[in-house]
């Protein structure tokens, strides 16, 4: 319901300017413990248009693997190294494929039942010809749809909202907006699906594009 609520109010405004593509956006992450605070994520995700250039299609983007590693601190603190690899010249042979370095601080409270999270990341993409550097700053809360908290076979719901800074020697300084809402179940202990959609305006200050993602996620816990 949330996610086709977000699509209604956003769908309107984004299909009523120029420059729309649309992604559909499968995934699976996977999260381990390695002891003592120490935790990594390993995840697979391929991006695929279905709305570009005014017309509707299905066609691959992109396929990523990224591996995080992150540390935990103070009970609600922790900070992380992680790195990612897009193929996107297998898709689309006219662009590149690129390497992504990126260094994070994120911070949780709990006033309530609610969660609320602060995410601070630099990147450095990593292309052929150029390295783009973005800083990033992510505001989210999440929380169960019934209780105190999500037990298995419930529902929980997740929103976002994001704010990005892309720098570059070779390019002008571009910033960009996300808007997102998820709702996930939990299937198991360590079994979690989520479905999501994501709005993106894409270097707002100047003539960017609109883009609206549908995401759906397994996630995956030892």
């Amino acid at each position: 319901m949330a996610i086709r609520l977000g699509f209604l109010a956003v769908g309107p405004l984004v299909w009523g300017q120029g420059e729309f593509t649309g992604y559909l956006e499968p995934a699976v992450n996977l999260n381990y413990s390695l002891g003592k605070g120490f935790s990594q994520n390993v995840s697979a995700g391929h991006r695929m248009y279905y709305s570009r250039n005014g017309a509707a299609e299905l066609q691959g983007r992109q396929v990523d693997l990224a591996l995080f590693t992150s540390v935990a601190f103070l009970g609600n603190q922790s900070v992380g190294l992680g790195i990612q690899y897009r193929f996107r010249k297998p898709f689309e042979p006219d662009r590149t494929n690129e390497i992504r370095l990126t260094q994070q601080y994120n911070r949780t409270f709990r006033p309530r039942v609610i969660r609320i999270g602060h995410r601070l990341r630099s990147e450095q993409r990593i292309f052929p010809d150029q390295t783009v550097h973005r800083f990033r700053y992510r505001l989210a809360f999440d929380g169960p749809l019934q209780g105190e908290r999500t037990d298995v076979g419930e529902w929980y719901w997740v929103g976002t909202l994001e704010q990005l800074l892309s720098v570059s020697r070779s390019q002008s300084t571009e910033w960009d907006v996300r808007a997102g809402a998820e709702l996930g179940y939990l299937a198991a202990d360590g079994v979690r699906t989520e479905l999501g959609t994501e709005y993106r305006r894409e270097d707002f200050t100047h003539t960017g594009g609109h883009e609206l993602f549908f995401t759906m996620t397994l996630v995956l816990s030892l």
